[in-house]
C-alpha cells in the first residue's frame, strides 16, 4: 500500500534527505520519498502496517527537525 501524509514544519532540504535514509531502513517499508518542495512523505509498506510505520516515520522526522510533524 502507498499512504502519502502532509509533514507540518518542513525546514530545509538537508533534513528531508536525512528523514528519508533513516524511513528506508524501517523495518517493512518497501519504498519511502520525503519531498521537501511539497511537504510530503509518500511511504510504500505492508498494508496491515502502515499506521505503525507512519507514527515510526512521525518520530523520526521530530528527532531530526525538532518542531517538524508527520500529520497521521
Amino acid at each position: 500500500m502507498k499512504k502519502t501524509f502532509k509533514i507540518k514544519n518542513l525546514g530545509c532540504a538537508n533534513c528531508a534527505a536525512k528523514m528519508e535514509r533513516r524511513i528506508k531502513k524501517l523495518d517493512g517499508v518497501d519504498s519511502a520519498s520525503v519531498s521537501f518542495m511539497t511537504s510530503r512523505l509518500t511511504i510504500e509498506a505492508d498494508d496491515e502496517r502502515i499506521e505503525e510505520i507512519a507514527r515510526k516515520a512521525d518520530s523520526i522526522c521530530r528527532g531530526i527537525e525538532p518542531g517538524c510533524a508527520v500529520e497521521l
